[in-house]
């Protein structure tokens, strides 16, 4: 006990002063948590103080670390990293004396920056160890670098997340249904999963059959559960695996799932209802990006997505002006991810893309005291990507069982407004555009109308999502089981 309370007094005392963390410290830490399980079989109640787990802190003390924060980030960034130091000089800017007033004056970095040129933001003091790519379907894979003591602290709070966040124990079985290109989630999941004792199932976006049959077939494990119990996966891929359950009849019962977790694409609430109903799970999201992490949100009870500020500075800004959003408006989310948990790859004001509207009032929900924002609404593209988000569109699409899942939709530009294009089954029960229509007045949609394809060739090109990440395999699967999209 003495141990683990030097080590957490030694980690938060890195953090205050900005200094090193070290990467032993979060492990033993992580090591500490999972002993404590096997010999207690739950977590104790200080467990809130561990790092991520974003305790209450006093509002001087936050204020205090943001701005010692800031400002070494700034510094580090300009003396080792060739973007940051000719921005700074061409600004004359001193990283010494901004402040949280001041940080407007450091420029927003663009995502083409990153992704044109990673080296120049790769530090000349880290050790590179680890190149990251993310999935590239919003655009050109962006490549992050890291360090092994990087890797080691996520992989160590991933492990504390896991305890804490998902309730995993050594009983549960994890099953990754992501894109195996994905590196750092993939490290992380297997990583944390495997050191807490559970159980680690790659599978990969394979055919949503083989999936399902795997999800649905006993393990036969001494010591663990019948079946998987946890799933991790991208959006589109579960409505994937929603679509083929429900047109092969799989049932709740079929499956042992108790959690899953869904990231890296807006999840609609219809989806989630329909994902429950197929799987008899609970099923939750959160917000992290390869960029920016450890930076990342959690799902609050009331339905806000709130930020950490223990890792990262946030910023919620308009994406034409860069000025700070006001309340009740939609800007974009602009991250910036502090040393010393971040540095190899370092970024100062960077600009994620991903739209978020602001509280009209402060939230007042078990998450209050953390940074809050509506869920992840979509990407910024441009004007009308703000005025008709993702979400919005996959709030009204599906929610319908006559378009096959993942929906496949395109907005094209007409006199009275976007026109939206959308992929329907062949076989469409009718009514189904006088439903659409009536449900996109009353969300307000500004839509100049809805166009119904049935035939594919016919509808204009839509946008990748990471379930089209489809990994081969030698399974056999179902003859009647359909490719991702197609129309019944």
């Amino acid at each position: 006990m003495f141990g683990t309370a030097f080590r957490q007094l030694r980690y938060s005392t890195a953090i205050l002063r900005n200094r090193r963390i070290r990467p032993g410290d979060l492990e033993r830490i992580a090591r500490d948590l999972i002993e404590t399980l096997a010999e207690f079989g739950e977590p104790g109640e200080d467990s809130v103080l561990l790092p991520g787990q974003s305790g209450a802190v006093d509002p001087d003390v936050r204020r205090t670390v943001t701005a010692r924060s800031l400002r070494a980030t700034a510094r580090a960034a300009v003396r080792h990293t060739p973007y940051y130091r000719r921005a700074f000089e061409e600004l004359s800017l001193d990283p010494d004396t901004l402040t949280p007033q001041t940080w407007e004056q450091v420029p927003v970095t663009p995502k083409s920056a990153l992704r044109g040129l990673p080296a120049a933001f790769v530090s000349a003091a880290s050790v590179p160890s680890l190149m990251a790519l993310t999935t590239g379907t919003s655009g050109t894979p962006t490549s992050v670098w890291f360090s092994r003591a990087e890797v080691e602290i996520m992989v160590a709070m991933s492990t504390v997340s896991a305890v804490l966040g998902m309730g995993l124990r050594p009983r549960h079985s994890m099953a990754y249904a992501g894109c195996s290109r994905a590196t750092l989630p993939l490290l992380n999941v297997e990583e944390s999963v495997t050191r807490i004792g559970a159980a680690f199932v790659p599978i990969g976006t394979v055919e949503p059959a083989v999936t399902l049959d795997r999800l649905a077939a006993p393990l036969g494990l001494r010591g663990k559960a019948p079946q998987i119990t946890h799933l991790t996966v991208a959006a589109s891929y579960l409505a994937a695996l929603v679509e083929e359950a429900e047109r092969h009849d799989w049932q709740a019962s079929d499956f042992g799932l108790e959690s899953v977790g869904v990231g890296g694409e807006v999840l609609s609430e219809p989806l989630r209802k329909r994902a429950e109903a197929v799987f008899g799970a609970r099923i939750t999201s959160s917000y992290m990006m390869t960029e920016t992490v450890p930076s990342g949100g959690t799902v609050c009870g009331a339905g806000h997505l709130h930020h950490t500020t223990e890792f990262g500075h946030l910023e919620v800004l308009d994406p034409e002006t860069w000025e700070p959003t006001p309340p009740g408006g939609v800007g974009v989310i602009v991250q910036t991810p502090y040393v010393p948990y971040r540095d190899c790859t370092l970024l100062l004001r960077y600009d994620t893309g991903d739209l978020v509207r602001r509280p009209e009032s402060a939230p007042e929900c078990e998450l209050a005291h953390m940074p809050a924002t509506s869920l992840i609404l979509g990407r910024w593209s441009g004007p009308s990507s703000r005025a008709v988000t993702t979400r919005s569109l996959l709030e009204l699409l599906e929610a319908e069982p006559d378009i096959p899942l993942p929906a496949r939709y395109a907005l094209t530009e007409a006199s009275g407004g976007p026109l939206l294009h959308v992929r329907t089954r062949r076989r469409t029960g009718a009514g189904l555009l006088g439903r659409l229509e009536d449900r996109a007045t009353a969300a307000g949609l500004a839509l100049g109308g809805i166009v119904l394809h049935d035939d594919p060739a016919a509808m204009p090109a839509t946008g990748p999502v990471r379930a089209d990440l489809r990994e081969h395999t030698f399974e056999s699967v179902r003859p009647a089981a359909a490719t991702l999209g197609s129309p019944a």
